[in-house]
């Protein structure tokens, strides 16, 4: 995982958030920056993964990133990533977000991203009836929980980098707490109040997280599912549908 904790000098402040699409290359990224307005960052294709201080975020072609006025971030591409942002004004927030969120994003929230970043200088009427049809389909949008925390406690940390190594890891948390130096039941309580989600809740993200990447770098679902530690690819394909609502494979022709 990418760490965004630098100095203030090492960060990129544009007070003005690009209207633009932009192609990333697979593994491509955009260092640390901030804008003064409000910004959402929609993957046309590929993966996209937003990194902050408290954690990753990240969307595949039918979910959309909302990244609020002020916060440091990175972007990193897995697959060929075609990028679309789309800022906006700081006393423009439809959904009232002041954390980075993941929004899912429908055909018509789509296609209405792809027509206002095509051309970020087309000021005319119908760009902005556009627009405003766009900030009433984001109000409608519900909210995704597709988020990687960042664990701050070092005994936190020492499970996560392990499992971020080698997502298949089949090891309990009881046996990964031997190797932190810590208990079951220290680390189950660190993860409910750091990550804000149970050890197997952050072990499932985990393992969709670098699905995600494995599938965008065009490999194939069955060693998807082996390399992130589904017992079967069924499981896997279960587990993925329910979380992005079409089949690792749909993915893969979308990418």
């Amino acid at each position: 995982m990418t760490d965004i904790r630098h100095s203030a000098r090492h960060i990129r402040h544009t007070p003005e958030a690009p209207t633009r699409t932009q192609a990333l290359a697979p593994g491509e990224s955009i260092d640390a920056h901030r804008h003064d307005d409000h910004q959402i960052i929609y993957a046309g294709s590929g993966v996209l993964a937003v990194t902050t201080e408290v954690g990753t975020w990240f969307a595949p072609g039918n979910r959309a990133i909302w990244v609020p006025a002020g916060c440091v971030h990175s972007h990193r591409a897995h697959g060929h990533l075609a990028l679309h942002l789309l800022g906006l004004p700081p006393e423009v927030n439809p959904l009232g977000l002041d954390a980075p969120t993941v929004l899912s994003v429908g055909p018509l929230l789509r296609e209405l991203i792809l027509a206002c970043t095509r051309d970020p200088h087309d000021d005319t009427p119908e760009r902005m009836r556009l627009r405003a049809v766009l900030l009433d389909q984001l109000r409608a949008s519900p909210q995704e929980p597709v988020q990687l925390p960042a664990p701050t406690d070092p005994r936190l940390r020492a499970v996560c980098d392990l499992l971020h190594d080698d997502p298949a890891d089949p090891r309990t948390l009881a046996a990964l707490a031997s190797t932190a130096g810590a208990g079951e039941r220290t680390l189950s309580r660190l993860f409910r109040q750091e990550l804000g989600m149970t050890f197997p809740q952050w072990r499932t993200q985990l393992r969709l997280y670098h699905a995600l990447r494995m599938l965008a770098d065009d490999l194939p679902v069955t060693t998807v599912a082996h390399r992130c530690g589904w017992s079967s690819t069924s499981a896997f394909i279960d587990v993925f549908r329910r979380a992005f609502g079409y089949t690792p494979g749909t993915h893969k022709r979308r990418a």
